[in-house]
């Protein structure tokens, strides 16, 4: 998990890559704390990325977003090895692919990311991308 410099900005604030060791470590039905939302935040985009293909499975779905139990606030039920382009902000908290700002938050929360693959012990290569763009207000205060 890595906070983005201003001058690589690009419009996210966090970037995060994972390899396939990083799932496999991650766990079938496991969940990792992949950024913090500062309190006074919400998310305003967020975008997945399948940068190296995924290969030993064909079935790694992923969640991202803040409530533990199913963590799809911000990419929900994403099939990452059948992905052919970028996807952005298709869970829960956002309608139609849309970037309103969603998932306010009043104090400091963890953002998850929650991995779903039977097979995850047998992946051999893959590296995914995960940015969000998080606004802060508290630091205009």
């Amino acid at each position: 998990m890595a906070k983005v410099a201003i001058n690589e900005l690009g419009g996210f604030t966090d970037v995060i890559k994972l390899d396939f060791n990083d799932l496999i470590a991650i766990g079938n039905g496991g969940s990792r704390v992949i950024a913090k939302m500062p309190a006074h935040s919400a998310v305003e985009l967020a975008a997945v990325a399948n940068t190296v293909d995924i290969a030993g499975s064909s079935s790694l779905v992923i969640d991202v977003g803040t409530t533990s139990a199913d963590p799809d606030e911000f990419i929900d039920a994403l099939d990452v090895d059948a992905m052919t382009v970028p996807v952005f902000n298709t869970g829960d908290q956002f309608t139609s692919g849309g970037s309103k700002a969603v998932k306010a938050v009043s104090s400091e929360t963890d953002v998850l990311l929650k991995v779903t693959d039977s097979a995850i012990a047998s992946l051999t290569a893959g590296e995914i991308v995960i940015a969000l763009r998080i606004i802060e207000l508290a630091k205009f205060a």
